[in-house]
Formats: structure tokens, C-alpha cells, sequence
């Protein structure tokens, strides 16, 4: 099942002082639907205030549009003094993928974005990072260099006329100012927390870490005379991680110092192995590493690959429920050191979840779900309960390879049986998702034959629509078929190679996910006798008998094995 595409968008305007402006400006995003609002951080020394939200793309940059809009309204640049380097009312406007996107979908996306303002709005655009169209507008700095008080220059100098938007100084672009708009990388800000007071030690270990390293000196690495290159420049040792800055510091509120890191390539500095890399770094100057904090928000990958990290280093299975990986996180980052560290609070993809409490039948308690489905509601109906026995199927085959993976005197294989249980968390999560797709595709047929059908057009337009409901309605059951099948598998190896006193789970496993293929095929016989595209209709019902027969064979075949092994 295709992961949903979700971008997250950090514009930093410049208004850090008066709340009334900032809240106006912030409310917007949330007029869209779809989009999140996660955060609102005003700063008066800077008098500036980055914004963050996040959503399906097509809604941020909406969201990103009418928050650019609503601050060149509101925000007069020839007003604004602050110490944070800016040149535009909405100084800067970043698209960040977060799960589901490409970086190279998430830069088309931002250059619509940068279009749109400069025809629309009438602003100054210039694209940067991964969306600039030079390698020269690449680096924010430079593009922003000179600032609000270059801008009048800047935009005569045929280097610098901008991507979109008018290249001349007016009354208009006096007031709003230029905007960069870009898309970049995740950022986190992440901080590891050392058992000492010393910045020395700590900005010591960031030498070690940080992309820029330190400057190479003759003799004492501290004092000693400062090795130049042929120009006369400083040369640098460099550090262990591209695309990670840091420096040392001292925090007075939990009296201890801490490396702080700003992480601008998760992909070639993952957080997991960047606390590592420090912990051994401050072994060495023996100072101790208890725990870390991440500031603001990260996407679930960054604490499930540190999971799936660590829990290869204790050769673990990896094939354990998602909850469960976030603790393991968690715990072994020290994220809980300093404060309590609540996922749903941290971890976006569970921030948009919040929206939605209750709404998802695999959100709610067993009993609930069954009393829902005894009630008199059509739906959940017997293609949401197929789903769900097949992902108790494959959860019971996922069981029996975690316990292979642990069990006593079978070490050498446990990366064996983590690869199996893996697969068989995966089937059982798709499962789960198909447990609501299947009363989505009911609900959609239901609206289908709501839509008017007063006019030959309205009647027209209905009928395509019930049409392509019904096929939605068939092809969801059958990739339930299809995935209670695949999902067999794990179970059938753990039946022969899994660990023995487990033998009737994988059983069980197997006799429920036969049941989820032989109650979904009843599904799309239901709904493909409704299809007018007869044809199609066949198709399915080929596709789906297809699949019966494969799973009553091996569930035969397996139940013999069973019976087999128990004598």
C-alpha cells in the first residue's frame, strides 16, 4: 500500500513581537483543509517567527500561498529591524519532504509554489537549495546577502534578477520585500546531553563530529601555531558527518553542558549514528554521554531506523510492532533524560493522527469494534472483518519468527527469522490498513448513489461514479486475497522451521488468513455482479478464484503437515 505523501512547510516571517499579526498570519494555514498547523515560535530579539505545518502537498503549498499573502499584507519590511539576517515579509519558505515524497517531487511542488507568488502576489522570488535553478542561489546566505537594504541593487543586477516575480523597486516591493522559497532536507535540532559543565569538552566533541571539523594546528591541537594552505586560509581537519553542524554549550536550566547538532542530511547523518560517533567521542575525553533531546518535531523514520539500528546491535529481531520500536528509541537515545519524551507529541506523522481520534476502526477496542459490527450499520461488514482476521494471521506468524529469533542456542540465525518477522509485520500492518480501505470502498458506493440525478448530465456523472465505487469495492477485497495469501508464506516457514512448541500458532495463523482470501472472495463476488462493464467484472472473478484455489491448496497441504508433526 502506497505510504502517504506528506511535505512539511517551516516558513520564517519577519514578525517576532506582535502577537496579533502573528497569530492572523499563522491562522491561515489552518483555513486549508488537510493541513496541520504544528507550531508557532516567535523570537522578539529577531523579531522573527518561524511557522511549521504539515500536510498532503497539494494542501501546504495552498497553506504556504495564503500565508505569504497574509504577510505582505500585514508586515511592512520598512518598518522592521531584527538580528536575524532577513529580506522579505515571508523571508523564507521552505517545503520539506517528509514521508511518501521524493526530494526531486517535493522541488516541483516548491517551484509552482514560487511561481504562483511571483505572478499572483507580485513579490520577488528566489528559489533555493535542491529548487534553485543555479548553483550560485544554492546557499540561503548568499541569496539573502546584503539583506532587505541590498534588495533595490539586487534586483537591478541582471546575476540576481529574480526566478519569479518583478525585478524592479517600488512602493509594493519596498513594503513586502523579496522571498526565498526552496526545498530542503529535514532539519532536526538535536542535542546530547554530557555528565559535565565544561563547553570546552563539549565544543571539543563537536569538533569531532561536525562536518567543518576543526582547524589544523602545528603541535598542541589547542595553542599550537595555525596550519595555512597556499591562499592563506585556515585548513581544517574534518569531522565524521556531512551535513551536520555543532558547537558546545552550557545550559544553565539543567546545569549541564550539551553538544548542540543541526542535522541538515539525515540520510548521510542519522541520528542514531551521530549519538554513537559522540558517545565515543566523549569516552575519549572521559566524559559521559546520558541521554539526548530532539527540539521540535521529526518524522517516525528517523526513530524507527534508530530502532532497527540498535536492535541489530543486540541481534534482535526487527520484525516487532511500531509502538514498540519507538520505545526502544527512545531508551536507547536517552531521549527521556532530561524531560519526558511523548511521541505524540514529537513525531509528526502521530501529530495528523491527533486529528482524527476514534475515526479508524483499527483504532478502536476489540469489543467496540465487535459491538459495531453487530449493530445495524452495513458497515464494518464481512470484507472489514476478513482484513482483520487475516492480520491476526499474519501477527501469529510474525510471533512465532520473533520467538525463533530469541530463542536459546539458535544465535547464528537470528537475523533468519528477524527477516521473517519482519515480512510478517508488514502483511499484518496492510491488513490493518485494508480493515478500513474495505468500509471506505462502502462509503464511497454509498455517496455515489446520493450524487443528483435530476439532469441527463447529473445522471451521466452518477453513473460513472457508481461505476468506479464498485470497482474501488472489488479491488479491495481482492488485494486483501492477495495479501492474506503472500502472507502465508511466513506462516508456512515458521510451521517447518519456527520453533516447534509454537507449531499450533502458525497453524491458527494459517486457518485465519485462508479464512481472510475465502471471506474477501465473497466480497468481490458481491460487488462485480454490479459492475456494467461485464467484461471487467470477469476479470476480477478470474483473478479471485485464482487466488481461492492457490490458498485452499496450501491450507490443505499445511493442515496435513500440522497433523503430521503432532502425532
Amino acid at each position: 500500500m502506497a505510504e502517504k505523501k506528506l511535505i512539511e512547510c517551516v516558513p520564517n516571517i519577519s514578525e517576532g513581537r506582535d502577537m496579533r499579526k502573528i497569530n492572523e498570519i499563522a491562522s491561515v494555514v489552518e483555513t486549508v483543509d488537510g493541513v496541520k498547523l504544528l507550531d508557532i515560535d516567535p523570537g522578539k530579539a529577531t523579531n522573527r517567527t518561524v511557522i511549521t505545518f504539515v500536510g498532503e502537498p497539494e494542501a501546504v503549498t495552498e497553506a504556504a500561498f495564503r500565508l505569504i499573502r497574509k504577510a505582505k499584507e500585514l508586515i511592512d519590511m520598512r518598518q522592521h529591524q531584527g538580528e536575524h539576517p532577513r529580506f522579505g515579509a515571508t523571508d523564507v519558505c521552505p517545503l520539506v519532504p517528509v514521508s511518501g515524497i521524493s526530494m526531486e517531487e517535493t522541488v516541483v511542488y516548491a517551484r509552482k509554489l514560487g511561481e504562483r507568488v511571483g505572478k499572483e502576489l507580485n513579490i520577488p522570488v528566489y528559489l533555493y537549495e535542491n529548487a534553485a535553478t543555479e548553483e550560485k542561489r544554492r546557499n540561503l546566505a548568499r541569496v539573502r546577502k546584503g539583506e532587505y537594504e541590498a534588495l533595490p541593487d539586487k534586483l537591478k543586477d541582471p546575476e540576481w534578477k529574480p526566478d519569479f516575480g518583478p525585478a524592479e523597486w517600488n512602493e509594493e516591493t519596498a513594503r513586502s520585500g523579496a522571498v526565498a522559497i526552496g526545498a530542503r532536507d529535514f532539519l532536526i535540532a538535536y542535542n546530547v546531553n554530557l555528565n559535565t559543565t565544561s563547553t570546552r569538552r563539549a565544543n571539543a566533541i563537536a569538533f569531532d563530529i561536525r562536518e567543518a571539523g576543526r582547524i589544523k594546528r602545528k603541535g598542541n591541537p589547542l595553542t599550537g601555531e595555525i596550519v595555512k594552505d597556499e591562499n592563506g586560509n585556515p585548513v581544517r581537519i574534518p569531522g565524521k558527518f556531512k551535513g551536520v553542524k555543532g558547537i558546545g554549550w552550557y545550559i544553565e536550566e539543567y546545569g549541564i553542558a550539551q553538544v548542540s547538532y543541526n542535522i541538515t542530511d539525515i540520510k548521510k547523518a542519522p541520528v542514531h549514528l551521530v549519538f554513537d560517533e559522540t558517545v565515543k567521542s566523549a569516552d575519549k575525553r572521559g566524559v559521559r554521554v546520558t541521554g539526548s533531546e530532539i527540539v521540535g518535531l521529526v518524522p517516525k523514520k528517523v526513530l524507527l531506523d534508530a530502532a532497527d539500528y540498535f536492535l541489530k546491535k543486540q541481534q534482535r529481531s526487527l520484525g516487532i510492532p511500531e509502538k514498540e520500536k519507538i520505545k526502544i528509541a527512545v531508551k536507547s537515545l536517552g531521549l527521556d533524560d532530561l524531560k519526558p519524551f511523548r511521541p505524540e507529541e514529537k513525531i509528526i506523522e502521530y501529530q495528523l493522527e491527533k486529528d482524527n481520534p476514534g475515526k479508524r476502526l483499527i483504532d478502536m477496542r476489540l469489543n467496540d469494534f465487535a459491538d459495531l459490527t453487530a449493530s445495524e450499520n452495513p458497515a464494518p461488514g464481512g470484507g472489514s472483518v476478513s482484513a482483520y482476521i487475516g492480520s491476526l494471521g499474519a501477527a501469529l506468524g510474525t510471533m512465532v519468527a520473533n520467538l525463533s529469533a530469541h530463542k536459546r542456542g539458535w544465535d547464528e540465525r537470528w537475523e533468519y527469522y528477524s527477516g521473517w518477522a519482519v515480512k510478517g509485520e508488514n502483511f499484518k500492518q496492510k491488513l490493518l490498513e485494508l480493515v478500513d480501505k474495505d468500509t471506505e470502498a462502502f462509503n464511497k458506493i454509498m455517496e455515489a448513489f446520493r450524487l443528483p440525478k435530476k439532469t441527463e448530465a447529473d445522471k451521466e456523472k452518477r453513473k460513472k461514479a457508481i461505476e468506479e465505487a464498485t470497482v474501488y469495492a472489488i479491488e479491495v477485497p481482492l488485494e486483501v486475497m492477495q495479501t492474506a495469501y503472500e502472507a502465508m508464506e511466513v506462516n508456512e516457514t515458521m510451521l517447518h522451521e519456527g520453533l516447534q512448541s509454537s507449531l499450533s500458532d502458525a497453524m491458527v495463523g494459517i486457518l485465519a488468513l485462508a479464512t481472510a482470501v475465502e471471506g474477501a472472495y465473497f466480497n468481490v463476488l458481491i460487488n462485480a455482479k454490479d459492475l456494467t462493464d461485464k467484461s471487467k467484472a470477469s476479470a476480477f472473478i478470474e483473478k479471485a478464484e485464482n487466488l481461492l484455489h492457490r490458498a485452499r491448496k496450501k491450507e490443505e497441504t499445511l493442515r496435513q503437515t500440522a497433523l503430521e508433526k503432532l502425532k
